[in-house]
């Protein structure tokens, strides 16, 4: 496995970043153990969840799971730089009117202590908002987030679902109170959803933000599975498989070209990318977690990175030099 350094940040991760989603959900107990050994015998130290995963009234029973993984012991929790989310609806009673979407001081603590309950640790590492919320101001969520480090429950602070702009003003609040800021963001990256190339990478890599791509495979549209007939329940229904039909067999073919799977080259280019620290790899197998290994070891030439790109072009490059002169 490979190893760098999460943004700015002196922490270091795995290339592959191990997204736990579907545990609790399309992955059982005993299932989610056995990837989350596999990964650590890998070498991939990165785990990433949400407080919401098990989703609707089971929120929170995907960082139970974690939590009962942690509680075997043998060296797991320190092995494992963790992650978890925070911004939704924890359906808890006790929440009253504030159980309501959103980022606050209140739900940073309250739902701070809640997975680091359920996970069974008193820290975790990177601590991320799903989403923006920008009806509550910087000065409320930099203080929020630095008593919890502060009391040494988080390390780093990072964010999900940002735009460009978002990330430049969280910056700039932060070095504004001396706050080392975000240090990552987690964004859908793939190669049908290439529009971040326009602010949100650029800004990130300027601002000192690793970027941790999720839906690298786009729900599995990028896997190969039309072709392998292995189905996906997020792969979408048919009508988008029709609309990008001529891209994914001309990316098909090419793949064969190069003895790799799709889901092998559609991982291994988005490592190629230098704003990228570690696409999410949300398996819901032991079968798919094995092929995804195979990822870190290929490495795409000039020629092949220019042919993926004729087959998905981009947005034609950073912004406004991509729609201005």
């Amino acid at each position: 496995m490979e190893f760098t350094k999460l943004g700015k940040s002196g922490l270091r991760v795995s290339r592959l970043c191990l997204g736990t989603m579907n545990f609790g959900v399309d992955t059982d107990e005993q299932e989610s153990f056995r990837i989350m050994d596999a990964a650590l015998d890998a070498g991939i130290n990165f785990f990433d969840t949400a407080n919401i995963y098990g989703w609707g009234e089971n929120a929170g029973r995907t960082e139970e799971i974690i939590g009962r993984w942690f509680a075997q012991g043998g060296g797991r929790r320190e092995r494992t730089v963790l992650a978890t989310k925070m911004y939704g609806d924890m359906h808890d009673p006790l929440d009253g009117p504030n159980r309501e979407a959103g980022l606050s001081a209140y739900k940073i603590r309250r739902h701070l202590e809640g997975s680091l309950k359920r996970l069974q640790t008193d820290h975790i590492e990177l601590y991320q908002m799903h989403h923006i919320d920008r009806s509550v101001s910087w000065q409320e969520l930099w203080g929020a987030f630095e008593i919890a480090a502060a009391q040494g429950k988080i390390g780093y602070v990072g964010s999900s679902n940002f735009a460009g702009w978002d990330i430049a003003v969280a910056q700039g609040e932060a070095k504004a109170r001396g706050h080392l800021g975000l240090v990552c963001e987690q964004h859908k990256y793939n190669l049908l959803c290439r529009l971040p190339e326009l602010e949100v990478l650029p800004a990130s890599q300027a601002l000192g933000l690793g970027v941790i791509p999720w839906s690298p495979l786009d729900g599995g549209l990028l896997a190969g599975n039309a072709r392998h007939g292995g189905g996906s329940k997020r792969s979408g229904d048919a009508k988008r498989l029709e609309k990008h039909a001529s891209q994914l067999e001309q990316f098909g073919a090419l793949c064969d070209e190069l003895g790799e799977r799709e889901d092998t080259v559609a991982l291994a280019w988005l490592l190629a990318q230098p704003a990228v620290t570690a696409p999410i790899i949300g398996v819901r197998t032991m079968e798919q977690f094995d092929r995804t290994l195979r990822a870190v070891e290929v490495k795409l030439d000039e020629s092949a990175l220019k042919r993926i790109d004729e087959i998905f072009p981009g947005p034609g490059g950073e912004a406004p030099r991509a729609y201005a002169w």
